[in-house]
């Protein structure tokens, strides 16, 4: 063979041949894009909402964040898991860079979740609470019990105002020991929402030897403002109470005031003015002052609710009043807990949430910050991130915190 021939031939190979590459056909693209599109939304829905609990400043998700991360934390890392898998889904059918983001976005969500929910139980452990976390994943709301008893307590403007009873096995008249007793008073600006709120708290806390009347009270409508009507009710509710303290085991002389948000408005306002003798009742015997009071978020000045105009605090404040500051000033005075204080005022329990941005924790701590100047005992408890009304979720951390931390109070 010529030099000129070998080396025309073609050289020997020792390698594999090149690889064919095959692309997925029209359905495989469609289900994973269609799967990427899926995993994204999910990876937005859950940063927005871990990243809006830890920075509530930022607009919008700032609002919705400490909501819905605060009270279900666990939920979210769940949500955040699934995005995870699809994330790697994508990752492997073929979308590196679309995944690759995807799942370490997920994944740091998720355990900003789970850090969230990891304070929280700090938080729980070291209030005494005894923790279910079957209640924190499956409670989502209020729960399916009934009061023991609904008993109407007045009739106002042909209202009948009812009462849910709530009590302790033990609890019967005649009974020697007697429980101690709580009046509540529900959330709604003044304006909305009933009695049927607080079951949840109050089966709770008539399990464990409390007895608990949550009322119904007069609401404000916009031809009806009931600064004046709803203290009135709350009055009567205590007195009925008080007289009906044998029948049902009560010991009368630890019957106790409080609410949530503005219930927890009318609950401090009433008891202090009580315990001041600057509120009477209009239809009868004036009851004692309770024994202690509780405002669970409360707006402390009605004042500072219509300045600020957080989440309807300004139209809250006008329906009840019947007006502005500027109209009624002497009106906003009187139905403002900051103004009742004074020394020999009762026992107080303040709860609010780091994250609450109507009843902010600065307020709450303004009002203490006053009532410990007069000698009043005072225990102010802030609860990790958590937004106002952190136990509408019957089963979250923050709500079976605020519950312990709440029959403590009721029963040391």
């Amino acid at each position: 063979m010529s030099a000129s021939a070998r080396s025309a031939s073609p050289e020997p190979t020792t390698g594999p041949g090149p690889r064919s590459v095959t692309r997925p056909g029209p359905l495989r693209r469609t289900l994973r894009a269609a799967l990427a599109v899926f995993a994204s939304f999910l990876a937005f829905l859950v940063v927005a909402i871990v990243l809006g609990a830890y920075v509530p400043a930022i607009p919008k998700i700032g609002v919705i964040g400490p909501v819905l991360g605060g009270q279900y934390p666990f939920h979210m890392a769940l949500f955040g898991l699934v995005g995870v898998a699809l994330g790697v889904l994508a990752w492997r059918g073929g979308l590196v860079r679309w995944g690759r983001a995807l799942t370490a976005l997920t994944a740091l969500a998720t355990a900003g979740a789970l850090a969230i929910g990891a304070v929280q139980f700090t938080a729980a452990k070291n209030a005494g609470a005894d923790v279910s976390f079957g209640d924190v994943l499956t409670e989502l709301g209020y729960p399916d019990v009934a009061p023991d008893a609904t008993p109407t307590y007045a009739v106002r403007d042909g209202e009948r105002l009812k009462a849910d009873v709530y009590l302790p096995k033990g609890a019967r008249a005649g009974a020697q020991h007697k429980v101690p007793a709580i009046v509540l008073a529900h959330a709604g600006g003044f304006h909305t929402f009933d009695k049927s709120d607080l079951r949840g708290t109050g089966r709770w806390l008539a399990d464990r030897g409390v007895a608990v009347l949550a009322v119904d009270y007069r609401l404000a409508t916009p031809d009806r403002p009931t600064w004046n009507k709803a203290p009135q009710d709350l009055v009567t509710a205590l007195r009925w109470a008080e007289d009906h303290a044998d029948a049902y085991g009560i010991d009368a002389d630890r019957i106790s005031m409080g609410g949530m948000s503005a219930g927890g408005t009318l609950a401090m306002d009433t008891a202090y003015r009580l315990q001041n003798a600057t509120l009477k009742a209009t239809d009868g015997r004036t009851p004692k002052a309770p024994h202690s009071v509780v405002g669970f978020y409360p707006g402390t000045d009605v004042t500072d609710m219509w300045q600020r105009d957080v989440a309807g605090t300004r139209e809250a404040a006008e329906l009840f009043t019947g007006g502005t500051p500027r109209e009624y000033p002497d009106r906003y005075r009187e139905v403002s807990p900051t103004n009742q204080v004074a020394k020999g005022l009762q026992r107080t329990l303040l709860v609010v949430g780091d994250r609450d941005r109507s009843a902010t924790p600065s307020t709450v701590d303004d009002l203490a910050t006053a009532l410990r100047a007069e000698d009043v005992d005072t225990t102010v408890e802030q609860l990790p991130f958590a937004e106002h009304a952190f136990d509408d979720a019957y089963g979250s951390l923050t709500s079976q915190t605020s519950r312990q931390i709440l029959l403590d109070f009721l029963t040391r």
